[in-house]
């Protein structure tokens, strides 16, 4: 399985962008699709996440109400749009696929750098 992050860039506080995540490969058994970030000198932190199968998403509290995760199943796409971005959103953006509910993720993409100016 590979997973392709796409759709970062540079914008001002306000601003929106929309990351996707295509997923290719064996992807029959995908569970949940995840997206994570991690900002220059912090620890990676969980931003949401979408179940393949009912669409149910999750989302961090400092996300909540801004950011709003959707997936296009044939294309294998998971989505990432974010509106309101503060320049605390500045990061570099992964996606990860589980397999299954339990366990850790299986498969890690690239990531994409989203950067937000005040």
């Amino acid at each position: 399985v590979q997973l392709q992050a796409s759709g970062g860039g540079s914008v001002q506080a306000g601003g929106s962008l929309r990351l996707s995540c295509a997923a290719s490969g064996r992807t029959s058994r995908r569970y949940l699709m995840g997206w994570f970030r991690q900002a220059p000198g912090k620890e990676r932190e969980f931003v949401g996440s979408i179940t393949w199968s009912d669409g149910t998403t999750d989302y961090s509290d400092s996300v909540k109400g801004r950011f709003t995760i959707s997936s296009d199943d044939t294309k294998n796409t998971v989505y990432l749009q974010m509106i309101s971005l503060k320049p605390v959103d500045t990061a570099v953006y992964y996606c990860a696929l589980k397999l299954s509910r339990f366990g850790p993720y299986d498969y890690w993409g690239q990531g994409t750098q989203v950067t937000v100016s005040s």
